[in-house]
């Protein structure tokens, strides 16, 4: 615990207490040169770049509707890269190279102690790149058309938790042929509030499959809007610099998975991001509510009520004169944890019954599981208990094993987030840093991982820990998933020899804009040795 940040810095003694900075006040030690500036340009440049290559590659690679009913086919120039899917993978690898390399060069400028630019022009420049990916086809998934077929589901009047796309709607529907076969008969996995508002998405784009994916891209990007608000403001309480805090969490990852991928993930964390700032600057019953909100869309958000409640039992327990370490603060925890436990769910079961859709989504938290994830850790060791059964012919009782392995997992997360709750309660962890470091044991343990399921641990943690060491890990993770995850919509099964094709292809590729690049990427700036009034880099438009 102790390579995390402090509760409160020098200059906030309460987590609880307003921000007191301007969100674009961080930057250098003395003024940016000419070259500084032009350096930046090139690095700004560079990544639009990477990412305009990565929305032409999606024409081609993307997840486009099934082909009946794909808008591009038989369009003159926009309809090219469907015919040619090597190439468009290729060119799709070479801009996710680009916009990783722009990204981790712009960082030089947003390092704690080393700062050169203000939170508003690394907005700026983060919306410059999202914008190419933004209006493209979805790469990396195709959740969002299940996210369709489910709303669908309910706007006809279906159970969407008894009833799945297939059943609902019909095999020859658009919807249902534009989702992957395993996910056609199974009931919705989410829970009402995401599904009340896909039903509204439903309601505007009706059978215009293209304006509800940009529907439902919008809802991603007012999420990642929500934590790029409130980055910078639990930052400072943690005391780290709002523009590291930034950089970190609007990774690669996150423009790759949550704005080009529009996975739901974006939702709940800009929401538990935006419960956690109004729950310590306002009002805990407030920060519960709204974070209960966000759970009803995706439940794993209510782990953050737990960290919210040992922040308000420490401060409750401190203005009382007692020792949040003693009898007095578990006192507390439980009294208060009660409290917000109870107003965050007291939302969920609000909206589950507001929505009309009521409470068959608790049964349906188990879908997920259907798919073996080889990334899940106790998933594995299931399947590996399985097959060495099987080895001793003793028969195949894999599901079992997955039963036991998987349990075991949530248990043991269970034990790790009870821990880290007490160290909160004791003074010894942020309360963003808990969340973080609660949302890495749920997904580390649990029966399904998927790489955007990282974010659930990046994005707090850039807002939570000085540390360099765990800072450092947390970009090299971040930038070599966001390169090992395939660019591809389509189904790529029965040729998948185009995936190392396109790889040594964009390989080859690559050279061009790494020798362009040579000379004009920014430096690394001086430490900084006092804490002077910055003046940061000068926004030039490109």
């Amino acid at each position: 615990m102790t390579a995390t940040a402090p509760t409160a810095p020098p200059e906030e003694p309460s987590p609880s207490g307003p921000a007191t900075a301007d969100t674009g006040a961080s930057g250098a030690e003395a003024p940016a040169t000419p070259d500084e500036r032009r350096r930046l340009r090139f690095c700004r440049r560079f990544g639009f770049t990477g990412s305009l290559l990565m929305a032409v590659g999606a024409l081609g690679c993307g997840a486009m509707p099934a082909s009946a009913y794909n808008p591009l086919l038989g369009v003159r120039v926009l309809g090219l890269p469907a015919r040619l899917p090597t190439v468009s993978l290729a060119t799709a690898y070479v801009g996710m190279g680009m916009m990783v390399l722009a990204w981790l060069w712009l960082g030089r400028l947003a390092w704690p102690g080393r700062v050169r630019l203000t939170v508003r022009q690394l907005t700026r420049i983060l919306v410059m790149w999202a914008a190419p990916l933004a209006v493209a086809p979805p790469l990396f998934s195709t959740d969002v058309y299940g996210y369709l077929s489910q709303s669908e589901v309910v706007s006809r009047g279906f159970d969407p938790y008894v009833f799945g796309a297939a059943q609902a709607l019909g095999l020859d529907d658009p919807l249902v042929a534009s989702i992957p076969t395993i996910w056609r008969t199974t009931p919705s996995p989410y829970g009402p509030g995401f599904l009340t508002f896909g039903r509204l998405v439903t309601a505007i784009a009706g059978d215009d499959i293209v304006l509800g994916v940009y529907l439902h891209r919008v809802l991603a990007l007012v999420g990642i809007g929500l934590v790029i608000w409130a980055a910078p403001h639990l930052a400072r309480r943690a005391g780290v610099e709002p523009i590291a805090a930034v950089w970190l969490a609007v990774s690669p990852l996150v423009l790759f998975h949550l704005v080009s991928g529009i996975h739901n993930d974006a939702i709940m964390l800009g929401v538990v991001f935006f419960g956690l700032e109004i729950g310590f600057r306002r009002s805990w019953f407030l920060g519960a509510v709204i974070i209960g909100l966000g759970a009803s869309g995706k439940i794993p958000a209510i782990l953050a009520l737990a960290f919210l409640s040992a922040h308000v039992a420490r401060e409750r327990c401190l203005a009382a004169g007692g020792d949040p370490r003693g009898r007095e603060g578990i006192l507390s925890l439980v009294r208060w944890g009660a409290l917000v436990s109870a107003t965050g769910l007291a939302a969920v079961g609000a909206v589950s019954v507001l929505s009309g859709l009521g409470f068959g989504w608790i049964t349906a938290l188990s879908v997920p599981n259907l798919l073996r994830s080889w990334l899940s850790i106790t998933t594995d060791l299931g399947v590996l208990g399985g097959q060495v059964g099987i080895a001793l012919q003793l028969g195949d009782h894999t599901d079992a094993v997955l039963s036991l392995t998987r349990s075991a997992g949530l248990g043991v997360a269970a034990l790790v987030c009870a821990l880290l709750v007490l160290a909160v309660l004791r003074g010894r962890l942020h309360p963003v840093a808990g969340v973080a470091y609660g949302f890495g044991a749920v997904f580390l343990a649990g029966p399904v991982l998927h790489p955007w399921y990282l974010l659930w641990l990046m994005v707090p943690l850039a807002a939570s820990v000085t540390a360099p060491r765990i800072r450092g890990v947390a970009v090299a993770v971040c930038a070599s998933v966001a390169l090992l995850v395939p660019p591809t919509g389509n189904d790529f099964t029965f040729r998948a020899y185009q995936l190392p094709m396109a790889i040594f292809a964009a390989l080859a590729v690559a050279v061009v804009p790494l020798l362009a690049a040579r000379g004009h990427t920014p430096r690394i700036p001086p430490r900084r040795t006092d804490q002077a009034e910055p003046d940061p880099v000068t926004e030039e438009h490109s």
